[in-house]
């Protein structure tokens, strides 16, 4: 029998809006999506910020683009 503890959360992230090529694979390593209510994806010399949307299902996040900032120099 699996004893492995089951995570509560979605499991299937989504990406709606931004430049096109950004992908739920392009958030740097050690960031956990399913937990997020903001995301901040480094691109092309600049941040791509995401917000998470409420009432999505269950076993999907949803985050919408709203900004692009650059990176201070």
């Amino acid at each position: 029998m699996d004893q492995t503890p089951k995570i509560p959360g979605p499991r299937h992230v989504v990406l709606e809006g931004g430049p096109a090529g950004i992908t739920p694979g392009a958030v740097p390593d050690g960031h956990r999506l399913d937990d997020r209510d903001r995301l901040k994806i480094p691109h092309q010399g600049g941040y791509e910020h995401f917000e998470r949307q409420q009432g999505e299902a269950a076993d999907t996040a949803v985050y919408r683009w709203v900004a692009r900032t650059k990176v201070a120099e």
